[in-house]
């Protein structure tokens, strides 16, 4: 059985232009590979923790690693990721499996 894994996606815009190529077609291609935005912020402030703030936060509930990997490594898609690459800097993207609750990380 497959489960959700969510992609966190921090970063600054570089170039606005490109991110919003990326932005208009990455709505739907994200969504019809088994993706869901759950959550779009703009920095606020750093309470705790020393990574250096980045302007944007998206996070993603995607069905599977399996459905994320297939938005990746989509051929109809190569030109459309190059936009995500050259209209942001800093860029963290991290996966985390989806819990019910955190026993699995206490044990």
């Amino acid at each position: 059985m497959t489960q959700p894994v969510y992609a966190l996606n921090l970063f600054d815009v570089a170039n606005r232009d490109e991110y919003r190529a990326y932005a208009r077609r990455s709505a739907k291609a994200v969504q019809e590979h088994g993706g869901r935005v759950m959550a779009l912020g703009r920095y606020r402030e750093t309470t705790a923790g020393e990574l250096a703030p980045r302007s944007v936060l998206i996070l993603v509930e995607w069905a599977s690693k399996e459905a994320f990997d297939s938005y990746i490594e989509d051929p109809a898609l190569a030109d459309l990721h190059p936009h995500r690459v050259n209209g942001t800097r800093n860029y963290i993207w991290q996966l985390f499996d989806r819990l019910e609750d955190l026993r699995p990380v206490l044990r």
